[in-house]
C-alpha cells in the first residue's frame, strides 16, 4: 500500500466520520483521530494521538474553524514537507477572513495543501449514496492523492487549481443556504428560488474576485452546484436554520434544531462588512444579516427577490 493510500482524518464529528468511512470504502487504510467509538468499517482505526495520524501521507482535517488554528499548530509538530494536508471546513478563520489553507501553511511545515467542497453531504457520504466532491489545490499531486483515496463507484471526485475560490465558494454557499431555507419556509416557489439563487451566485462571484479568487469557481460544482443541492437537502443545517427563523424561532432555537455547528452564522456579518469595504454590491448578504437579526418574512421576501 502506498503512503497516499494511508489516510489520516482529524475530527470525530459526523463530517469527519463520513470522510473516514468514504476513504475506507474506497480501499484506503484510515486512521481517525477521535475520542468516540470507531465507525463500522474494518479499514478505519481510531486513535487519540496526532502522531498516529501523521503516519499517513495524506491528512484530512474536519474540525470547526474556531479550533482549526490550534489543531494545526499541534498537528504541525508531527508533520514535515512530505505530507499532504487537505481540509473539509466550510468556513473561514474566526478572527479574519483567512482561508483554512492559509492557516495550514502558517501553522505547519506543509506547503502542499488543499480543500474539499461541492454538494456532498455527511449523511450521503457516510452511507455510500452516489454524490460528487471537489478537491482544490495548486498542487496536482494533492488532487491526485485525494482522488485516489476517495473516488469510488458512488463518489465522483473533481479537481480545481483555484483552491482559494473553492474555499470562499464553500463558505459563501453555506451563508446563502440559510436564505434558501428562509425563502422556502416563507412560501417562495421554484421560480422565486431560482431568482434568489441566480442573483446570489452572481454576487458571490464578485466577492470571490475581490478575495483574490476566480469568479468561474463560483459557477461550478463547488459553488452553484453545491447551492443547487441545498434545495433538495431539507436536513442541511443551514437550510434548517433558515426555515426555523422564517417560522419565528429565535436564533438560539434555530441553532438547536440544526443540531450541527453552522459556520455561516459568524461568517455572514463579516462577509457583509467585507463587501461593503470593497464596494461590492451584495444585496443578498445585507438581507441575510437582517434574517439573523430577526427580521420577519413579510418584510424581507419582497426585497430578497428584488
Amino acid at each position: 500500500m502506498s503512503a497516499q493510500k494511508h489516510v489520516g482524518v482529524i475530527g470525530g464529528g459526523p463530517w469527519g466520520v463520513a470522510l473516514a468511512l468514504a476513504a475506507g470504502r474506497a480501499g484506503a487504510q484510515v486512521t481517525l483521530l477521535s475520542r468516540r467509538a470507531p465507525p463500522p468499517n474494518d479499514n478505519v482505526t481510531v486513535t487519540t494521538e496526532y502522531a498516529d495520524v501523521a503516519k499517513a501521507g495524506l491528512v484530512i482535517v474536519a474540525v470547526p474553524s474556531t479550533v482549526v488554528r490550534e489543531v494545526m499548530r499541534t498537528l504541525g509538530d508531527h508533520l514535515d514537507g512530505h505530507h499532504l494536508v487537505v481540509h473539509g471546513i466550510r468556513g473561514l478563520s474566526p478572527d479574519r477572513l483567512e482561508t483554512v489553507s492559509d492557516i495550514i501553511r502558517d501553522e505547519t511545515p506543509v506547503r502542499r495543501c488543499g480543500a474539499l467542497g461541492g454538494p456532498v453531504q455527511a449523511t450521503e457520504l457516510a452511507h455510500g449514496r452516489p454524490s460528487a466532491m471537489v478537491v482544490g489545490s495548486r498542487y496536482p499531486e494533492v488532487i491526485g492523492a485525494v482522488t485516489e483515496a476517495f473516488a469510488s463507484p458512488s463518489l465522483h471526485v473533481r479537481g480545481t487549481h483555484d483552491v482559494r475560490g473553492l474555499e470562499w465558494a464553500s463558505a459563501l454557499v453555506g451563508c446563502v443556504a440559510i436564505g434558501v431555507g428562509f425563502a422556502e419556509a416563507s412560501g417562495a416557489g421554484p421560480g422565486l428560488l431560482a431568482a434568489l439563487i441566480s442573483g446570489a451566485v452572481e454576487e458571490c462571484g464578485r466577492i470571490l474576485v475581490m478575495a483574490g479568487a476566480e469568479e468561474r469557481t463560483m459557477l461550478g460544482l463547488g459553488g452553484y452546484g453545491d447551492l443547487l443541492a441545498s434545495i433538495a437537502l431539507d436536513h442541511r443545517p443551514e437550510v434548517v436554520i433558515g426555515k426555523s427563523l422564517a417560522k419565528g424561532k429565535s436564533l438560539d432555537e434555530a441553532v438547536a434544531e440544526a443540531k450541527l455547528r453552522v459556520e455561516a452564522l459568524t461568517l455572514i456579518p463579516r462577509v457583509t462588512a467585507f463587501a461593503r469595504e470593497h464596494r461590492v454590491k451584495a444585496h443578498t448578504f445585507d438581507i441575510l444579516l437582517e434574517i439573523l437579526q430577526g427580521a420577519r418574512p413579510e418584510k424581507l421576501i419582497p426585497r430578497l427577490f428584488s
